[in-house]
């Protein structure tokens, strides 16, 4: 528990104080995020904020990991971490093509998968679907941790909003690894909250910093790394354990499902209109709570609450099985967000 701790502080306290040297340094090079027709600020805004989160996290991992628990595995999450950081900077900095990106998050996701053993090898239960091959369930863990790192990409639209669910969902998940003596996880998780709550105090509104794909891709990727290896724990608790969990996919999918079903339901709105799914707009939950009427911290806040509902619904109805969990939380997260779209197209009528 002390390492964790002295990890969570250390991370804080150097992204904090990182953080004022990387916006003088970005405002000096003209490095900004400008103001755009998509874009939810009004004031060019330095978005290097990851370099800092990065910075914070690495440091305090290699140096509060106790040699007992650094094994291979974090090893290769680290090179994971690196290979994340690179592919963030360069598009901060210099725009990269969707493709090279991409590849980029493949690598890192393959090495997760094949070297780090970060990967789903059971659906529990998951339409009638127990034990998977290897090879298929290879592809599965590549795809989920894909699509939870870009999930957080997409999510990154408002002040607050990233950094705020990264801490949420690291501190539960933190919290489970450290119960089942997984302090390695449990570092990883507490120094993602410590970079994440110092980065939090400069993107608040007004917000002097935002994370950029940096700091999005890497909330994305320990988001997705604490995920799997939540799912595939179960397999070697004992069942009688206190810290077992039934039905862990859906548990897990409800633990972060504010950025997974947000971009499900972007992702399918966009094709029902024959866009491409990756085709930018407006239709993001939070978009959706700006245009209500709220600002972008109100609508930070009442996103974090839903969250933690959710989180509380997966966690108290486990029990009534994998499948059945996941199409109670996917059609309650249905119907709340239409209710939310009418209330968006409310207020858009009332205006114009």
């Amino acid at each position: 528990m002390f390492d964790i701790i002295l990890a969570f502080i250390t991370a804080f306290t150097l992204t904090y104080l990182a953080i004022p040297s990387i916006i003088s340094v970005a405002r000096k090079k003209k490095l900004f995020d400008e103001p755009g027709e998509r874009r939810s600020h009004t004031v060019s805004t330095p978005s290097l904020g990851g370099i800092a989160i990065f910075a914070g996290m690495i440091f305090s991992i290699i140096l509060w990991t106790p040699f007992t628990y650094f094994n291979e595995d974090l090893q290769y999450i680290l090179c994971a971490f690196i290979i994340i950081f690179l592919i963030g900077a360069k598009d901060d900095i210099d725009p990269i093509s969707p493709g090279k990106k991409a590849l980029g998050q493949l690598f890192a996701a393959a090495i997760l998968v094949f070297k780090a053993n970060v990967k789903i090898t059971s659906l529990y239960g998951i339409f009638g679907v127990y034990d998977i091959h290897p090879i298929p369930g290879a592809i599965i863990s590549v795809f989920t941790i894909l699509v939870i790192i870009n999930a957080f990409n997409l999510i990154d639209g408002i002040n607050g909003l990233s950094a705020s669910l990264g801490i949420l969902i690291s501190v539960v998940l933190g919290s489970w690894f450290y119960k089942i003596d997984r302090i390695d996880i449990a570092i990883v998780a507490f120094t993602l909250v410590g970079s994440s709550l110092a980065f939090l105090r400069y993107n608040i509104t007004p917000a002097k910093i935002f994370m950029g794909d940096t700091g999005s891709l890497l909330l994305g990727l320990v988001c997705s790394i604490l995920a799997l290896q939540f799912i595939e724990q179960q397999r070697v608790l004992e069942p009688d354990s206190p810290y077992a969990f039934e039905s862990a996919p859906s548990v897990a999918i409800g633990i972060m499902i504010l950025p997974l079903f947000d971009t499900l339901r972007v992702f399918v709105m966009r094709a029902a209109k024959g866009k491409s799914p990756f085709y930018p707009d407006r239709t993001h939950i939070h978009h959706l709570l700006l245009d209500s009427g709220l600002t972008h911290m109100q609508a930070t806040s009442v996103l974090v609450v839903v969250n933690m509902f959710f989180i509380f619904i997966a966690v108290k109805l486990q029990h009534i099985g994998t499948l059945n969990l996941l199409i109670l939380i996917l059609g309650l997260a249905t119907i709340l967000s239409a209710l939310l779209y009418m209330i968006a197209n409310n207020k858009k009528k009332q205006i114009s």
